[in-house]
C-alpha cells in the first residue's frame, strides 16, 4: 500500500488518514507533498498517484484500488483487518463513537479557520471567537461524555486507542498549539495523544520538515 500525505506539519486530514493506516498494522509506503500553491498544483498534475478526479490528501492506493477521504481510508482499511481494530466492541459505545467522528469530520468549521493546524508553532491565542469558543466547549462536551461512560479500561476517549481519536487527534494539537485551557480530565486526555508513540513520530517528523505555509504562520 502507499498512503499521500501533505505537509506534517500542517494537514490534519493527512494526520487522521495516517493513524487509521497505522492503526492497521498493515506496511505502507508514505509519500509526503508540499500541499501549498501552485507546486502542489503542478506535483498533482505530474503524478500518476494523484488525479484530479481526487486531488486532494491523504489517498490510499493499495493495488489498483484507490481511496480518497481520511474516513473513507479508514472504513478501508477496518474492512480489510476487522473492524474492532478501529470501534468499540460494545454497541452502545460503538454507536457513539461513529456518531463523534461523524460530527468532527463535518462540523467545527470555525474551529478549523481560527485554529489552524501547526505542530511546531506556539502561538496562544488572548481570546476565541464565539462560534470556536461554541466548537470547543462541544468537543470538551463529547470527550467528558466518552470518557465517563466508556473510557474505563485506558487513557483514551473510549479506553483504548481507535477511531475517535484517530479524528480528534488534530484537535489535541491545536489545543497544544494555541494553548487552550481545559479541564483536568480534558488534559489528562491530549498528554495520552501527545505522547503516543505515533504522534510523537509524527510530530517529529513535522518539527524536521522545510515547508512553511505563509497564511498558517500568520495567526496571532
Amino acid at each position: 500500500m502507499k498512503l499521500i500525505i501533505g505537509n506534517k506539519n500542517y494537514s490534519s486530514w493527512s494526520l487522521r488518514g495516517w493513524l487509521a493506516a497505522k492503526q492497521s498494522g498493515l506496511h505502507f509506503d508514505e509519500l509526503i507533498v508540499n500541499i501549498d500553491g501552485d507546486e502542489w498544483g503542478q506535483r498533482k498534475q505530474a503524478m500518476d498517484e494523484v488525479q484530479p478526479s481526487h486531488g486532494k490528501v491523504p489517498i490510499l492506493w493499495d493495488g489498483d484500488t484507490v481511496v480518497w477521504d481520511s474516513l473513507a481510508i479508514m472504513e478501508y482499511l477496518a474492512d480489510k483487518v476487522g473492524r474492532e481494530r478501529y470501534w468499540p466492541k460494545e454497541e452502545n459505545a460503538r454507536g457513539m463513537a461513529r456518531a463523534m467522528v461523524a460530527e468532527m469530520h463535518s462540523s467545527f468549521l470555525s474551529l478549523r479557520r481560527e485554529m489552524p493546524m501547526n505542530v511546531r508553532r506556539r502561538i496562544p491565542l488572548a481570546d476565541l471567537s464565539d462560534p470556536t469558543k461554541h466548537d470547543v466547549v462541544r468537543i470538551l462536551t463529547l470527550w467528558a461524555e466518552a470518557r465517563a461512560r466508556f473510557g474505563g479500561s485506558g487513557p483514551f476517549l473510549f479506553g483504548t486507542f481507535g477511531a475517535a481519536d484517530i479524528f480528534y487527534a488534530p484537535v489535541v494539537t491545536r489545543f497544544v498549539t494555541y494553548g487552550v485551557g481545559v479541564p483536568g480530565f480534558a488534559q489528562a486526555y491530549i498528554e495520552a495523544i501527545w505522547e503516543h508513540q505515533w504522534m510523537q513520530e509524527w510530530i517529529a517528523a513535522a518539527e524536521h520538515e522545510e515547508w512553511v505555509i505563509e497564511q498558517y504562520e500568520m495567526v496571532q
